[in-house]
């Protein structure tokens, strides 16, 4: 090979180490980007040739070699066909030819060749949004067509790259396609004549057209994003649901179409809202279908949100004090919340007794209760409708009053020893069998009724013994009657009292057994409840003393069964009524008889 050709070999491979840089450089950053990659290119476009190499050869009957430069053919046009197996490798079919210069002597068309090229090879592109970057190396059949020597077709090599600018989705702009080619040629003899080298460069530029897939700026694919607020609740709270849509068609209205678990029928827009009433616990999904009415306007999202198991609330309370006495109170505390926080509504109920309250506290009042138990409900439910509830309960004792003392039976007989009541003259009548007897000794006769009734607890063979008096006056038949009617008043009135008549012995003596003068005068002067001016005056009016002390009914206490008398005399009446008979003497100064009536 000359030095001319070495030198012009050099400069080719400079140009193409600087364009194979530039290409690198260039798709470095683009690479990065994601573009779509089409099925098939069809490039279309101008081609210029550069040989770099000296052609070497022998003319038809030349008997001397002839060498000359080839110098640049810019008269060419190139197609290529490449399909993509994947977004970057590919393959190529290449076909280029440049023609002749069209010149006639000999000394012009020395210098002047055509080139056609059929090749075939794989291709790598870097696909980006805006440029394509892409490399090759090709091999097949390189014709070499000098004018002034004859055609010859040889298998050739050629590698490079080039630059694409993204137009739209089916056509690229060619900026440029630089390849390196390699053939070897001859066109004499081998002893006398070198071989012609073509180490030269192809440049192109032209169209791509882009099938299949894309190869412009691919449009973005339309998407939708759905959202919910809040993702959990309880049934009956509401959910909120939003949609949102990119990529689509600007200035196209979006349709939103939701489906899923509590969607109302026809909900459409870009927020609904879901009434979660009557939802079992569990998850719920919903769905948003949009579109913009285009082809490839539509996209899709889900979402979903769970309805909580509502849990109860809880509750315990206790009293304070634990024990009261009857008609006392007690506080009642409780201790309530809700784990889901809710609003909590309190209420109470009791057993016995009377219960207020409806906050934390309430209060228990055991009036009218019996000793013994008070059981207190203590309830609480949410806001919640319907409402979840929950109880506790808790107890109160009602103590019951202390017993009282046992009776003192010594002091109760000695209370029952013989009392004496005491009637106004010749009372009570036939006619009226209930009159007579004084208020002064009906109240004698209700305590004795109550001390008695009170013995029988301890003693129930206990008895009374009512035995009637009148005073000397009148007929023994009728003071046997009147005796007889002021026995049975006071037994009566006894009754009234609550004392058993069974518990009841009478007796009537008339005027039989009526106390002497001395006996009741001895009475009066040892009697303590008078006074010495009062005993005076008793003493004074012993007449009217000595006829009242017969008008009697003498009560005494007896044990059935013993016949004894437990009771002893101790005065014939009290300085009360002796005073008072002395203040009533005008009832008592009838002194003659009553008359007997006839049988």
């Amino acid at each position: 090979m000359s030095s001319h050709s070495k030198g012009h070999l050099g400069r080719v491979f400079a140009m193409l180490s600087v364009t194979i840089a530039v290409l690198c450089t260039l798709s470095t950053p683009v690479a990065a980007q994601d573009q779509p990659a089409p099925k098939v290119e069809i490039f279309g476009g101008y081609s210029f040739l550069y040989p770099g190499t000296d052609i070497h050869g022998v003319r038809p009957l030349g008997l001397f070699p002839l060498n000359s430069r080839l110098e640049s053919n810019p008269r060419g046009a190139g197609v290529s066909v490449t399909y993509n197996f994947t977004r970057w490798l590919g393959l190529t079919a290449d076909l280029s030819s440049h023609w002749g210069s069209g010149e006639t002597t000999i000394a012009k068309k020395l210098d002047d060749t055509g080139l056609s090229n059929l090749s075939f090879g794989p291709k790598a592109t870097f696909r980006a949004r805006r440029f394509s970057v892409f490399i090759e190396a090709l091999a097949g059949l390189h014709r070499l067509m000098p004018e002034d020597f004859h055609h010859v077709t040889k298998f050739g090599a050629m590698m490079g790259g080039g630059v694409d600018v993204n137009v739209s989705r089916h056509f690229s702009l060619r900026l440029l396609r630089a390849d390196y080619m390699l053939s070897t040629y001859r066109y004499g003899p081998i002893a006398t004549t070198l071989s012609t080298d073509l180490r030269g460069i192809r440049l192109q530029t032209g169209v791509n057209f882009l099938f299949g897939g894309g190869g412009g700026e691919p449009p973005a694919p339309a998407r939708a994003d759905c959202s919910v607020r809040p993702t959990e609740v309880f049934a009956g709270e509401p959910v909120t649901v939003t949609a949102s849509g990119s990529n689509f068609r600007s200035n196209s209205t979006i349709n939103y179409k939701w489906s899923g678990a509590g969607v109302a029928p026809g909900s459409t827009g870009a927020s609904i809202q879901i009434d979660t009433t009557g939802m079992k616990p569990g998850f719920y999904a919903l769905t948003a279908d949009l579109s913009d009415g285009s082809k490839h306007g539509s996209a899709s999202c889900g979402a979903r949100f769970t309805v909580k198991r509502p849990r109860p609330p809880v509750i315990s309370c206790s009293p304070d004090p634990a024990s009261v006495p009857m008609g006392g109170t007690s506080t009642i505390n409780s201790n309530a919340s809700s784990p889901d926080g809710r609003g909590l509504t309190y209420s109470y109920s009791a057993s016995a007794g009377n219960i207020r309250g409806n906050t934390s506290t309430a209060t228990l009042d055991s009036t009218n209760a019996n000793p013994g138990t008070i059981t207190v409900t203590c309830n609480v439910s949410d806001d919640r409708s319907p409402a979840l509830t929950a109880s506790a309960t808790t107890t109160v004792n009602v103590q019951a009053p202390p017993p009282p003392p046992p009776p003192d039976v010594s002091a109760i007989e000695r209370r029952l020893a013989i009392h004496s009541i005491y009637f106004a003259t010749a009372k009570p009548t036939r006619e009226h069998p209930d009159a007579g007897l004084l208020a002064s000794q009906e109240n004698t006769l209700s305590v004795l009724a109550a001390d008695f009734k009170t013995l029988l607890q301890t003693k129930p063979n206990a008895r009374l013994t009512l035995e009637g008096h009148t005073d000397p006056r009148g007929s023994v038949v009728y003071n046997q009657g009147l005796s007889e009617r002021r026995v049975d008043r006071a037994k009566r009135f006894l009754i009234e009292q609550g004392v058993p008549a069974a518990d009841i012995d009478t007796k009537a003596f008339g005027k039989q057994q009526n106390l002497t003068d001395a006996e009741i005068k001895d009475a009066v002067e040892r009697n303590p409840e008078l006074s010495p001016e009062q005993r005076q005056r008793v003493l004074r009016n012993m007449r009217v003393i000595i006829l009242a002390s017969n008008r009697r009914v003498d009560i005494t206490l007896t044990h059935s069964g013993t016949g004894t008398q437990e009771s002893v005399r101790e005065y014939p009446f009290n300085a009360a009524d002796s005073l008072t008979l002395l203040d009533t003497r005008g009832g008592t100064r009838k002194t003659a008889s009553p008359p007997v009536k006839k049988k």
